[in-house]
């Protein structure tokens, strides 16, 4: 996955359209996402043991697909593109100013 935890996103599709945040978990078996702020579901828990019942809001994970990165140089959503360096190291790169990606 080219996406990484701490990367800025900008949704390209859903009922958070638009919308912008930063990346807080990557889980790579369902190529998905968790985003601060971003795809809120309230959820209503029971009364157990030790817990109050109630309706919490929770952030429920993304598709890449519907996510593109932010370049922090020109702040545009753009694809990921890898770049080799003389030693062999791969980079990440943005794919509109071609500038590497942290």
């Amino acid at each position: 996955m080219k996406l990484k935890k701490g990367d800025k996103v900008i949704v390209i599709a859903g009922k958070d359209k638009g919308r912008t945040g930063v990346i807080k978990r990557v889980i790579l078996k369902k190529q998905a996402v968790v985003i601060e702020k971003i795809n809120i579901v309230k959820k209503h828990i029971k009364p157990a043991k030790g817990q109050k019942g109630g309706i919490i809001e929770l952030e429920k994970p993304l598709f890449v697909g519907k996510i593109m990165l932010v370049c922090p140089h020109c702040t545009k959503p753009t694809r990921v593109g890898y770049q080799l360096d003389k030693k062999g190291e791969k980079y990440r790169i943005c794919r509109k100013c071609q500038s590497l990606l942290k």
